[in-house]
């Protein structure tokens, strides 16, 4: 059973999604302001956030910042549109996911347990590239010997990525393998994902050796 903090003003919506992800198994807690939200995240730690992004007073981007700055619990955000500047805002701001409103309970429940599962590495040991180490049981990344925390989704596609060195990834086979979307997805997921995973480990993020874009086709990973 995983702990949900579902941040969402609206009165009606978040009592419908409490009892329906309630009866999916989890166990879910609400705020309807972001303040609330991040309150109720430093008392009680959540496994995972659900975000509406069109929220009175701190909005759910600035949730979403404010959230990654402290930690990386994973984020999947409400938004009631899918092709604007909140779906970009939001995933800019470090959200692993978003679903459109009004979110159909079945399809939030796929999203959370997929998230959820991008913890869960192969366990074939440490992988070496340079100054990164990338360990695949331990779940943890290090560059120059310092630690560098990832998201789940951000772990989840630096070990896809890393594992076949070379081979070229499409965008499409990024969100079945890491986003488990198995239909034509948005690939805004991707690329903001490469970004946010390039800034923490590429010296410069411009000029990436690990995380490389393919142009026409999508991303690889090295050689180094």
């Amino acid at each position: 059973m995983a702990a949900i903090l579902l941040i969402e003003d609206d009165p009606l919506v978040r009592r419908g999604l409490q009892l329906a992800l309630s009866r999916h198994g989890h166990d879910v807690h609400t705020a309807e302001t972001g303040e609330d939200g991040l309150r109720a995240l430093r008392e009680t730690p959540a496994d995972l956030v659900v975000l509406d992004l069109m929220l009175p007073g701190i909005d759910g981007i600035e949730v979403c910042r404010r959230i990654r700055a402290d930690g990386e619990v994973p984020v999947i955000m409400l938004t009631a549109r899918g092709d604007d500047y909140d779906v970009v805002g939001g995933l800019a701001a470090g959200a692993d996911d978003y679903v459109v409103k009004p979110a159909q309970p079945t399809v939030l429940d796929a999203r959370i347990r997929a998230v959820l599962r991008r913890s869960a590495g192969a366990s074939d040991g440490v992988r070496t590239f340079g100054a990164l180490r990338v360990d695949t049981t331990a779940l943890t990344v290090s560059l120059s010997g310092e630690p560098v925390p990832l998201t789940p989704t951000e772990l989840r596609l630096l070990l896809t990525l890393s594992r076949a060195p070379g081979r070229v990834f499409t965008r499409q086979q990024l969100l079945e393998e890491v986003w488990e979307h198995d239909y034509l997805g948005d690939s805004r997921l991707v690329d903001n994902c490469v970004q946010r995973l390039r800034a923490k480990i590429e010296t410069d993020p411009a000029a990436p050796v690990y995380v490389q874009t393919v142009r026409g086709f999508g991303y690889r990973f090295g050689p180094v």
